[in-house]
């Protein structure tokens, strides 16, 4: 009988993988990669106080909304269908 972890480290110990079925709790201060980069920085969205937003800022708002999923899903913490 043979037995496959689902969490281990690589030689070296500087890459945990985390395999089919396996799960990582990431604790304060840790990162999330993809193959070893981390997503991009996503600016702030604003939009102007005290009025409806219009069509662009409304686009805007979409977008980084869009990002921000994007980023999730391509270091796997949601699924990207």
């Amino acid at each position: 009988m043979s037995y496959e972890t689902k969490v281990y480290r690589e030689p070296g110990g500087a890459t945990l993988v985390v395999a089919s079925g396996g799960e990582l709790e990431v604790a304060s201060g840790g990162k999330i990669t993809a193959a070893g980069t981390q997503a991009a920085h996503i600016a702030d969205a604003s939009v102007a106080a005290g009025a409806a937003p219009d069509k662009a800022e409304f686009d805007a708002v979409v977008t980084k909304l869009n990002a921000v999923l994007l980023a999730l899903e391509g270091v796997g913490v949601l699924a990207s269908s």
